[in-house]
């Protein structure tokens, strides 16, 4: 029996009844009831063990020698908040330091897809990742990685995920579902290994999660939609949510560290009157300084609420809209009797902090600290040996030749800050001695892709504008969706191969190189995704490559999360693989270098 949705129904009765007395009761609370849209005042809850036995006007008749009695004070009970939708390796952090950085912020249930280390290692990766989440003080469930790699034969993997696969790991506890289904072409083009995947999910009673990056809501959006995916969250528009949900989708409107998407898709509810119960919240991917200074699925609350929307809509689509969703609303998502205790004290629903966290009934924050131990986790060798790169690089790898004269047009990648989507720009770059060269006088860089997965020597170069680079500088990640080879870009190739051989040094992680010198970086040994090391520690790491983007003149939010998706295939416009330039919205190759 899956071990989540074990429960003592008789004794919950004899708790609820007064006939034993419960291990915790708040009193003089103002219950949050997201089930019917209520603040009831002068409200008590009844624990028993992990569960809610009673929740009404007194619980005294609950309250015996062992019960704990917490005075809620007139602040308002709430249901632990739910992310329907992450991915832990975005935090730069182990399943069990993300949760240990969340906690205190009120999230208590975390729906993740783990195709990050997927794409590393394959299905003994996101078992890694299952039995890791098994073990939290929280709610930690898994959605099976359905696109490893994510786009085939446009890039070189690291591992792959089969149908078998899926079906193997659909038998796991703690899986809740298929993660997104990024190859949106291959659904609506009827991939067979795609089609299977989502037929397998669907048999076995789980969620399909969807992911359509495209503006095109024509024929191959409905396509999609009739493929099997459930939910989106890669709407940036009004008219994407609005589409999406009258064809029976979840939107799900992120709110992450660079992905700011919930202020144009929620006007949808706000503006043009929608329905809401079909809307969710999630981040997708939030950075560990996110986290630590600004916080987590609260922060995407506060940000919700600032958009006009009432707090108590704010906090269901947080809740149980999340949980009614995932087949859940029987276990978490709501204050009610034999749900889950995961409760939090906030003192005020508009500027939403909670000052009391419990998860299955036990106390685990208060006031902004844990409270509880986490689990310590030893983690295997093949997990900390993932970058296989023959060095030391050399400056010369990163040149880009050609036999034109005094300039050529090129294909360049344009990041567009806080949305995953880039442009396809063309722009006119001076060449010196058969080799083209950067124009300090536009916003260009170089940028290129090292394979690291198979030691094979490859690197495939581009150009990409929009992160103001100026000075010899450069900067290199690990973390480079979803094939997560090593991506490097700046604007002298010395300091490129710099930050390449570093990495290679390191086992993984992102670091910044200027004049000859580091001057940020943060060490991510697990897969070259992950640190086991506090939130803490990591946001400061993770800081220190920010300010270093800074001093290199960029002025973008969170731009080594825009660094880390140019290689991502699956979105528009154009992206970088380590096999060359790709268009995405053709879905094709195309030169670096555009004939005249």
């Amino acid at each position: 029996m899956d071990p989540f949705k074990q429960k003592d129904s008789k004794k919950l009765v004899d708790v609820a009844m007064g006939r034993q007395p419960a291990s915790l009761v708040i009193k003089n609370g103002r219950w949050v009831c997201v089930q019917t849209g209520e603040i009831i005042n002068n409200i008590d809850v009844a624990i028993s063990g992990q569960r809610i036995a009673y929740v009404g006007e007194s619980a005294d008749h609950c309250i015996g020698d062992i019960t704990k009695v917490i005075d809620a004070e007139s602040k308002f009970i709430v249901p632990g908040l739910i992310d329907g939708h992450m991915h832990v390796e975005s935090g730069m952090l182990t399943v069990t330091e993300f949760v240990r950085a969340v906690l205190p912020k009120g999230t208590t249930t975390m729906m993740v897809d783990p195709h990050e280390i997927a794409n590393v290692f394959g299905l003994k990766g996101v078992r890694l990742m299952v039995d890791e989440a098994l073990m939290q003080p929280n709610h930690v469930f898994v959605q099976v990685p359905s696109c490893v790699p994510s786009a085939p034969g446009f890039e070189t993997p690291g591992a792959s995920i089969s149908p078998d696969d899926v079906a193997e790991a659909m038998n796991w506890d703690g899986i809740i579902g298929l993660g997104e289904m990024m190859n949106f072409p291959g659904v609506s083009n009827n991939d067979e290994k795609l089609h299977a995947e989502m037929e397998i999910t669907r048999l076995a009673d789980k969620v399909i999660g969807g992911h359509y990056a495209s503006p095109d809501l024509g024929l191959p959006f409905s396509g999609y939609v009739a493929g099997g995916a459930q939910d989106d969250h890669e709407g940036t528009r009004t008219v994407d949510a609005i589409t999406r949900a009258r064809q029976g989708m979840k939107v799900m409107m992120r709110y992450g560290s660079a992905w700011h998407d919930v202020e144009e898709q929620v006007k949808a509810i706000t503006k043009h009157g929608l329905d809401p119960r079909n809307f969710i919240l999630c981040t997708d991917d939030s950075h560990s300084a996110t986290l630590v200074e600004d916080g987590h699925m609260d922060r995407v609350l506060r940000h919700t609420i600032e958009q006009g929307v009432d707090p108590m809509l704010a906090i269901q689509m947080a809740t149980i809209n999340t949980a009614t969703y995932f087949g859940l609303e029987t276990e978490i998502g709501q204050i009610a009797p034999g749900r889950y205790a995961d409760i939090l004290l906030v003192p005020d629903l508009n500027d939403f902090h909670p000052e009391l966290v419990l998860a299955k009934g036990m106390i685990v924050a208060k006031n902004g600290e844990n409270m509880i131990e986490f689990p310590e986790i030893e983690y295997p060798d093949w997990a900390i040996q993932s970058v296989n790169i023959e060095t030391p690089i050399s400056p010369e790898v990163f040149q880009i030749k050609t036999n034109k004269k005094g300039s050529t047009h090129v294909n360049v990648i344009g990041v567009i800050e806080n949305q995953a989507p880039t442009k396809h720009l063309k722009m006119l770059l001076p060449i010196k001695d058969e080799l083209i060269t950067l124009d300090p006088n536009q916003d260009v860089a170089k940028i290129a892709v090292v394979e690291r997965h198979t030691r094979s020597g490859s690197v495939s170069n581009g150009f990409v504008s929009g992160f103001g680079f100026k000075g010899k500088c450069a900067i290199a990640t690990t973390v480079a969706h979803d094939s997560h080879q090593l991506i490097v870009t700046g604007t002298d190739e010395e300091q490129m191969a710099l930050a390449v051989n570093r990495l290679a040094e390191i086992g993984g992680g992102q670091v910044v190189f200027k004049d000859g010198e580091i001057i940020g970086e943060v060490s991510l040994p697990i897969a070259g995704l992950m640190s086991n090391q506090n939130a803490k520690i990591v946001s400061n790491q993770a800081s220190s490559v920010l300010r270093g983007f800074e001093a290199c003149g960029c002025v973008l939010n969170n731009p080594n999360m825009q660094l880390s998706l140019l290689g991502l295939v699956v979105i528009p416009e154009v992206r970088l693989s380590d096999k060359g330039l790709v268009d995405v919205n053709k879905f094709q190759f195309i030169p670096v270098i555009i004939e005249d």
